[in-house]
């Protein structure tokens, strides 16, 4: 006898759901996914796998036709270094000994007295007593005019560009807005007249700053006090490649310190020589563009900014408070732990538990008020 079954079709839902939850639906019809096969995610081969970067792809929108457009990470632009111009560099300018300008200037004179002669201008005792022959008497004329002239000029040329160096200073020479040279020489000298002279501090120099900005580890706002010890090495560069070299030298200081976390005496060990050895190193870049030399930039005092210290002294304070609380804690603990033991061990009471607990609290009364006396 044969049995006939028919087999019905289960719906797909049915279906779906014996098998496992189905998969929820694309939110997006047009988004790209990519499936990484399971054998990569473990592999039996060891060292290091590169799985290469692809770009971010948009996708189209739908109906439109448009192809999927590539949208790469462009890479950070790079800061551009502060530079001054190649050219100005120090260099040494050409100068003559002091004895030539007054040499000059003993000639003008001379010159002034010769004319003076020629002329006849000159008083006869002034003639007898400088050893001259009598007064020629050819009066004031253009050619006499033109001797005087000459030797004002000689005499003022000569005198005017006499200069004096000193020791730990510089003078920077220009000539229409043009540098010409730096005179480090000392003693007297002779600088043409005609160039602008502009006198630099070169010696060895520190600078204490007001109270600048800064900031600890955690955020809290500072006010730092740096000593910065620094020189002008290249004065061509520090007079005429930046307007005001001390204030530039300021501003650097400050921006320092807005990137470095300084942190109060006593935090850390050793974090005032991290401090100081990033700030002198930050510096030392910004500065020696512009013929700076900084040796050391180190934070000679740090406090809490005003709109923060009467906050952290109550933190401090209350900090102090808490790890007083716990010592004297500790102590009573140990001195009614000691007391009990020695009375029971010894034999001198024989206590319950009811009466260990009323002596201990007893003692741990006496004992603290006996603590708190002490302190105050």
């Amino acid at each position: 006898m044969t049995t006939t079954t028919s087999h019905t079709p289960e719906p797909e839902g049915l279906a779906g759901a014996a098998e496992g939850p189905a998969r929820p639906g694309r939110l997006i019809q047009n988004e790209a996914t990519t499936e990484i096969p399971v054998h990569l995610l473990f592999r039996d081969e060891a060292g290091p796998v590169s799985v290469p970067l692809r770009p971010t792809v948009v996708a189209r929108r739908q109906g439109t036709g448009e192809q999927p457009r590539l949208r790469r990470p462009s890479p950070p632009k790079p800061r551009p270094e502060p530079q001054v111009d190649p050219e100005l560099v120090e260099q040494p300018a050409r100068v003559l000994p002091g004895a030539a300008g007054v040499l000059a200037g003993v000639c003008g004179a001379a010159g002034c007295l010769a004319a003076s002669w020629w002329a006849g201008v000159l008083p006869p005792p002034a003639a007898h007593a400088l050893g001259l022959p009598a007064a020629a008497g050819a009066g004031l004329g253009p050619a006499q005019w033109a001797a005087y002239a000459g030797a004002v000029a000689l005499g003022l040329f000569g005198l005017g560009g006499l200069a004096r160096g000193r020791t730990g200073r510089a003078w920077v020479l220009g000539l229409f807005g043009r540098y010409r040279g730096t005179v480090r020489r000392t003693g007297l000298m002779w600088v043409n007249p005609l160039l602008l002279r502009r006198r630099v501090d070169v010696r060895l120099r520190h600078w204490r700053s007001e109270p600048m900005p800064a900031a600890d580890g955690n955020g809290v706002a500072l006010r730092a006090v740096v000593l910065v010890v620094w020189r002008v090495k290249d004065t061509a560069r520090a007079t005429l490649g930046v307007e005001d070299h001390e204030t530039y030298l300021r501003e650097c200081v400050e921006a320092a310190l807005a990137r470095v976390p300084v942190e109060m005496p006593g935090a850390a060990r050793g974090s005032a020589e991290v401090a100081a050895d990033t700030l002198t190193r930050l510096v030392v870049r910004d500065a020696g563009v512009v013929g700076l030399e900084v040796f050391s930039v180190r934070p000679a005092r740090v406090e809490y900014a005003p709109e923060v210290a009467a906050a952290m002294h109550r933190r401090r304070i209350a900090a102090l408070d808490a790890q007083d609380r716990a010592t004297l804690v500790t102590s009573v603990v140990d001195s009614v732990e000691d007391t009990v033991t020695r009375l029971t061990m010894r034999g001198l009471v024989d206590l319950d538990d009811y009466e260990r607990k009323a002596l201990v609290k007893d003692l741990t009364v006496a004992f603290c008020s006996g603590r708190g006396e002490q302190a105050s």
